[in-house]
This record gives C-alpha cells, structure tokens and sequence, in this order.
C-alpha cells in the first residue's frame, strides 16, 4: 500500500511538477521574450461544482478578499441573472502550485452565490420574476434548485507558470470592480502565504497602530508600509525601480517563512517601533515647522529614514527624554534644508534620494545616543 502511495505521489510530481523560486526565476530568464506572456486556460464550471470546490478548498477566495460587500438586492439580481439565463461575467482565477485555485476576480459573485445555497438569504428586488420574491435557495422549487446549480461560469485559470510580475500586471488589469483593490490587496491575493498572515498580525500591534494614522479610505496601506519595511532593512542594496515591483519580489521570495524567520521579522519589527515611540513620539514620519506642529500627518519617505535608522539596534533602546528632544530638535533643523527636503518630497522612490535621507536620519539619530 505505502509503495503504491508513492508511486502515486511520484507520478504527481511528473505531471504537476512545482517549481521552486530559484527555478521559476532561472526559467523566466532563459525564455525569449516573445514567450515571456501570460498562460491561460478556459474551463466552463457548473455552480454545484464550484460551490463544493469552495467548500472543500480546492477553490479558495484570498482572507484579504474575503470581506462581503454586496447587499442582498445586489446578489439577489445575480440569482435572478442565473434564472432567466443571462450571461455572468467571467471570474479568474490563479492556480496555485499546489493544484489549489485563488480567485482573481469575482469574489462578490462566488461569495453570493455561497451565500444563497447555503440559504443564508432571501431574494429581494426581483424584476424578472416578483414571484420568488423573499423566496430563499431552500424554499424554491426543486426544479429552479437544479436549475441554478447546473448553470455554469466561464472560468479563466491563470497558470502557475506564468511568471508573478505578469500575474500582478494581469491582477491590476483586471482590476474593474466596483471598488477598486488597491496595491497591497491585490498583493495580498498574490503572495497570501505565512509573510502575509503575519503582516497582517503586526498590523493590528497597539503600538503601530499609535504611530500609524490612516484614513479608512487608505486599505491596507498599513500593511504595505510593514512590507515596505522589511523589503528595505532586508533589501535595500538590491533596490531597483519601480517601488511597486520590488516590494512585489520580496513579497514573493518570503511568501512562507520558518517559524524561527516569523520570530525574528515580528521581533525586528516591535523592537523597532517601540523604538520610534521612544525617540519620535508622536511627531514620528512627520514633518513638521518650528512650533512642533506637523505640516502633514504621514511622510512614507520619512517613514523609511526613521524606521531603518533605528532597525539596527539589536535591542530596545532605554534613553532620557531630554535625548528625545534634541533629536526632534536637530530634525526640525533639517527640515529647514533644502536637500534634505528635497529627499522627501522628490523622486522619492529613486536609490540615491533613499539612501541620502536614511543617511541623514541614522546620523541624528547617532549623535544623541
């Protein structure tokens, strides 16, 4: 039995062989550029099968995608949709490379369509036919049951050879919702793994959250700001325009980190907050005149001096308030600098400013302690 079990697996591993970053990366660089595009395929799905995909995970919609939105007269149209037999928009989806399908676009849709077979909800609004108006999946006819669950929905698989850079393009392009996903949600729908989970458990740190004061309408832009902190403490010689696609590669080349890796980002990481609380206060990744009073609430550029001026203390600082002071003190200063401001506030995302103003910061910071 156990020698049929791993004939078995080894014949999986033929026909659906995984790649690993290291080979996927030679692979890409190898290729002409011509076949350097996007692999696709075209399936027909019924509904029953794609709600007992969901259900057993062979079918999965990313946590971060997971929020519903739709009211019930929205998703009550799509039923009524299915019934008279309109078209529904195609949903994409990513294979894994583990076989698994994430879903791209169309996560409303699956998720209310879930929603109603599991009889969560009764129909409102309907147009076509008022009858079934209040009617939930459980109380239809049997006959309009089948009926819904034989229709089907093209799906577009994106394949997992497909290289990760194209497969975010892909995801920007086809992001045409409603509500548009930002940059670190579609990130998050890409590179979900152990990084992203524990990003977004460090995003919720009381003591980020002091330091981190973002309108609602900026989703997930706390999530990107940690991403974009550990991409530069870990990377920044390496940096490389855009910002979008370096933060993008270091997303992908930690997707699944080591327990002992997960440890040592989630002590960095508080370690070196606690430390801003310390030395900046609340005046911390603000610029401000020389009353003490900020000219905005958030500068992502001082965001990246302050935080990789203070990451390389390998232990939590223990200092006096008067240090604190003259810090600020000394920093109020260089705001009065041209080059210092221009650090901030020009071609911020280029190395060479980058560098400049982690510099100029790691130097104040050095002088008081």
């Amino acid at each position: 039995m156990a020698k049929r079990k791993l004939q078995e697996n080894n014949l999986a591993d033929i026909l659906f062989p995984t790649l690993s970053e290291e080979e996927l990366s030679e692979s890409i660089i190898n290729i002409p550029p011509e076949q350097r595009r996007l692999h696709t395929e075209t399936l027909d799905f019924s509904i029953s099968t794609v709600i007992d995909s969901l259900t057993k995970g062979d079918m999965f919609i990313p946590e971060f995608q997971r929020r519903y939105v739709w009211s019930e007269a929205q998703a009550s149209r799509l039923i009524e949709s299915l019934i008279i037999q309109c078209p529904i928009p195609v949903i994409y989806l990513n294979q894994e490379k583990d076989e698994k399908l994430s879903v791209i676009d169309g996560n409303q849709r699956l998720l209310s369509l879930q929603k109603f077979i599991r009889n969560q909800f009764g129909l409102k609004g309907l147009t076509a036919y008022p009858e079934l108006e209040g009617n939930k999946f459980y109380d239809l006819d049997p006959r309009f049951q089948r009926h819904i669950l034989n229709r089907t929905l093209r799906c577009i698989v994106i394949a997992k050879d497909t290289h990760p850079q194209i497969k975010f393009d892909v995801f920007e392009r086809l992001n045409s919702g409603s509500v548009k996903l930002t940059a670190q949600e579609l990130r998050h729908g890409l590179y979900h793994g152990s990084f992203m989970k524990l990003v977004n458990e460090l995003a919720k740190d009381k003591n980020w959250q002091k330091l981190i004061n973002l309108s609602a309408n900026k989703r997930m832009k706390s999530e990107e700001l940690i991403i974009r902190f550990f991409a530069f403490h870990y990377n920044l010689e390496n940096y490389k325009k855009p910002l979008a696609n370096f933060l993008n590669e270091f997303c992908d080349a930690n997707k699944e980190l080591t327990e002992d890796k997960k440890l040592e980002y989630t002590l960095l990481f508080k370690r070196t907050i606690q430390n801003i609380l310390l030395l900046f206060g609340s005046l911390a990744f603000k610029i401000f005149d020389k009353q003490l009073k900020p000219v905005n609430n958030f500068n992502a550029a001082l965001f990246d001096a302050e935080m990789l001026s203070v990451s390389s203390y390998s232990e939590a600082l223990v200092v006096k308030p008067s240090v604190s002071k003259i810090l600020i003190k000394n920093l109020g200063e260089k705001f009065d600098e041209e080059e210092f401001i221009k650090t901030l506030s020009v071609s911020t995302s280029d190395k060479n400013p980058i560098n400049k103003r982690v510099s100029i910061v790691d130097e104040l910071v050095k002088a008081v302690l």
